[in-house]
């Protein structure tokens, strides 16, 4: 069962490399590399895991919001439960979902910034602009 649920996470080894060579040289070249990966992997149909949190209104999931020092709010995502696990904070619920889907409702949700992927170690911060141009 386990092999089973982690096998829309294979693959994302690929978005961590591509994002920590962004990080060690962040050009607009290494940017459009990380970008293309992360497409490739949103069409073979690559998930992410995603922190939720019950919303007491109305007893449904929503997906865990952090603010960055701006106040912006953004959704957030790992590429591997590894990945989750190195965070300070212990994430009580996550789920797998869809890379495209994840981006789709990201466009819809006006408050929402954009999703980022890893906030504790390997990260991007995928505003709505960077999230278009992945879709294509």
């Amino acid at each position: 069962m386990a092999q089973k649920k982690d096998e829309g996470l294979k693959g994302n080894e690929k978005i961590e490399q591509a994002i920590c060579q962004l990080q060690q040289e962040a050009t607009q070249e290494q940017l459009a590399h990380t970008l293309t990966v992360i497409r490739r992997r949103m069409r073979e149909s690559g998930q992410v895991v995603v922190a939720v949190e019950p919303h007491l209104a109305n007893n449904q999931m929503r997906l865990r919001v952090v603010q960055t020092a701006d106040g912006a709010s953004w959704w957030y995502a790992f590429t591997s439960f590894d990945e989750e696990t190195r965070g300070a904070e212990a994430v009580q619920s996550t789920f797998l979902v869809d890379i495209e889907k994840l981006f789709d409702a990201v466009l819809q949700v006006s408050e929402i910034q954009g999703v980022i992927l890893n906030p504790w170690n390997r990260t991007i911060q995928l505003d709505k602009n960077l999230i278009r141009i992945i879709k294509g």
